[in-house]
C-alpha cells in the first residue's frame, strides 16, 4: 500500500468536501430538482479537472508570478459567486412553485401548480444546461484552486519518481472524489426534498444558501481589493 497515495486521498477528501461555494451551489440547484443537482455537481468536478490539468502542466505557476491576473481572477469568481447569492435571495419573493432562474426541474418533477419547463427552441440550452455551467463557472473562477494543487501535488511525489505521471494519478483522485461527493450532495438533498421543498423549509434554506453564496462573494471580491 502506498502510504502518500493514502494520505493524499485523505486529505483531498477533506479539500473536496469542505463546505464552500461549490457545496451551496449544488444544494441550491437540488433543492428544485435531482437533475440540476447532479448537472451542477458534475460542473464542478468538470471545473475542478481545468485546474488539475493546469497544476499538471504548470500554467498555475503563472498565477503566483503575476499577482496582478490572480486578483482579477479573484474579482471575476468572487463577483459570479455573489451574483448567484443575490439572485438566490431575490427568488424569496417569488411565489411558491415558481422556478429560480438558470435551473430547470427534470420532466414530473414540477408539483401541482408549479411552473414546467418551457420546450426548448431549436439550438437553445437543454434542461440541465445553466445547471452545469453554473457548477462549472463557480468552480473555475476560483483561482486558489490551482494555486492549492501546484503546491500540494509536488509533496505526494516520492523523490525520484517521474512527476508526469504520479501527479496525473494525483489529479485524477481528485476528480473522482469530486464525482462521488458532489452528486451524493445532490440526491441526498433531494432525497430530503419532501421536507426541504416544504413552503417554509424551501424559503430558511434558500435564505441561508443565498446568504452563504453572497457572503462568500463579498469575501473574494473584497479580498483582491484590500491586498
Amino acid at each position: 500500500m502506498d502510504a502518500q497515495l493514502v494520505a493524499f486521498t485523505g486529505v483531498a477528501a477533506g479539500m473536496v468536501a469542505m463546505p464552500g461555494a461549490d457545496f451551496t451551489v449544488v444544494v441550491r440547484n437540488a433543492l428544485v430538482s435531482r437533475r440540476a443537482g447532479v448537472a451542477c455537481a458534475l460542473g464542478i468536478a468538470g471545473g475542478l479537472l481545468l485546474h488539475t490539468a493546469l497544476a499538471v502542466a504548470g500554467v498555475a505557476a503563472v498565477l503566483t508570478a503575476v499577482p496582478a491576473l490572480f486578483r482579477t481572477l479573484q474579482l471575476l469568481g468572487g463577483a459570479y459567486v455573489l451574483y448567484l447569492g443575490l439572485r438566490t435571495l431575490r427568488s424569496l419573493g417569488r411565489p411558491r412553485g415558481v422556478v429560480p432562474d438558470g435551473v430547470d426541474p427534470g420532466p414530473g418533477e414540477a408539483g401541482a401548480g408549479q411552473e414546467r419547463p418551457r420546450a426548448s427552441a431549436a439550438g437553445e440550452e437543454g434542461p440541465g444546461a445553466r445547471p452545469l455551467r453554473q457548477g462549472f463557472v463557480t468552480n473555475a473562477l476560483n483561482p486558489k484552486a490551482p494555486i492549492t494543487f501546484l503546491s500540494l501535488l509536488p509533496q505526494f511525489v516520492p523523490a525520484g519518481s517521474p512527476a508526469m505521471p504520479r501527479t496525473l494519478l494525483l489529479a485524477l483522485i481528485v476528480v473522482v472524489l469530486a464525482l462521488l461527493w458532489f452528486p451524493a450532495v445532490a440526491l441526498l438533498v433531494d432525497r430530503l426534498g419532501r421536507w426541504l421543498r416544504g413552503p417554509w423549509a424551501a424559503r430558511a434554506v434558500e435564505g441561508v444558501t443565498g446568504g452563504a453564496l453572497t457572503v462568500l462573494g463579498l469575501v473574494l471580491v473584497l479580498e483582491p481589493l484590500r491586498s
